[in-house]
């Protein structure tokens, strides 16, 4: 299987096609960040699902399936889309998401009712255009590929000159419009990278999955860091690595399209994320949350022993005397003790007079009480 994953980067094929995938995974992980920060995501879903009906409106005018004519339409109905979203939740009470929800069942239907009258005629030339709902990277030219990482290195540059300004708006616009910031000169630039990567990404992955390659990048990266430079750099890695995974897939297992592969390894890497990432990751939470019950079990059971004096803050004492309290306070026994036992030695509270089988209460456990209790020891 190694030995076959080799072979395939010497073939020139798998090469264009892993070439448009990286760079379409890199351009849609960079653009997407904004899009989650901003909360959104769903701007992603609109777009790529309102540019079917500029699909098949510039078949129907131009009656070619020329990728470039068609991606034109699919670009005018996706800004035509993002101008409509926007228009309709600043002049109307109807709000983003609902706004959102709107334009893309209606574009989206029309486009479909178009494509099914499409189909039903008996021009030949219709014959393909189907291959836009779900992508088909197999058939991306060079200059396909040529045109994808020309636009990713133009949305980097002009991402890269306006940093500062797409940081401070992202975070907040209010603040940046206060400074003489244009808002709305920003908001249409990220609206337009979001409608140049989706457009980009249509060929490959198509207008139902193309939202999940826009979203799944960024979500996974904001897990693993807390840096606006450092999660929007990890989502193109991410992308890329998505974009040459899918593309390995695709070519090894038989009848598997790279677009869906792309967003399966997506979805894999953040499912990963959200479980392992140390910051935010749902285990580490959960063994912060194991640690910090244990420790406030260890805390309240000294507390409680001493505040009904069922034990000597100087005294020294037995694990058996120990327990025979924990029992009349907390009716702790077996596993249960032994747990809370071995709990407080390893936060220091409980320690062994010298080596004997004698035990006596830590400076740690006298001051958690003294906090805890407000009483002078």
């Amino acid at each position: 299987m190694m030995q076959t994953i080799i072979d395939l980067f010497g073939n020139y094929t798998f090469q264009i096609v892993a070439l448009g995938s990286i760079a379409l995974g890199v351009l849609t992980g960079v653009t997407g960040t904004f899009a989650v920060l901003r909360k959104q995501s769903l701007l992603g879903d609109s777009i790529a699902h309102s540019a079917l009906a500029g699909i098949t409106m510039a078949f129907i005018l131009t009656n070619t399936k020329n990728t470039e004519v068609l991606l034109i339409g699919a670009l005018v109905a996706g800004l035509l889309a993002t101008y409509i979203i926007n228009m309709v939740s600043k002049n109307t009470r109807i709000n983003f998401e609902s706004a959102m929800a709107l334009v893309m069942s209606v574009f989206f239907g029309i486009g479909f009712i178009l494509l099914t009258q499409i189909q039903k005629s008996p021009d030949s030339q219709q014959a393909g255009l189907e291959r836009f709902l779900f992508g088909q990277a197999a058939t991306i030219l060079e200059r396909d590929v040529y045109f994808v990482v020309g636009v990713t290195v133009i949305v980097l540059v002009l991402m890269l000159l306006l940093w500062k300004e797409i940081k401070v708006f992202s975070f907040d616009p209010v603040y940046a419009h206060s400074i003489g910031l244009s808002t709305n000169f920003l908001n249409v630039v990220l609206s337009g990278f979001i409608v140049a990567a989706i457009i980009m990404g249509i060929q490959m992955v198509g207008v139902v999955l193309m939202s999940a390659l826009i979203i799944a990048p960024a979500v996974a990266a904001r897990q693993w860091t807390k840096s606006l430079a450092g999660m929007t750099i990890l989502a193109g890695f991410i992308g890329a690595l998505s974009g040459l995974g899918g593309t390995i897939v695709s070519t090894v297992v038989d009848k598997f399209p790279t677009g869906p592969a792309i967003v399966v390894i997506a979805s894999i890497v953040v499912i990963l994320s959200l479980l392992l990432a140390p910051g935010r990751g749902i285990i580490n939470k959960l063994i912060r949350q194991h640690g910090a019950k244990q420790a406030f079990e260890a805390d309240m059971a000294i507390i409680n022993l001493l505040t009904h004096q069922l034990l000597d803050i100087d005294a020294e004492f037995s694990k058996d005397q120990l327990q025979d309290a924990c029992i009349i306070d907390h009716h702790r026994e077996g596993k249960s003790f032994d747990r809370l036992f071995n709990n407080l030695t390893k936060r220091r509270m409980v320690e062994r007079v010298d080596d004997s089988n004698r035990f006596r209460l830590t400076n740690v456990a006298k001051l958690e009480y003294e906090q805890n209790r407000g009483d002078h020891i």
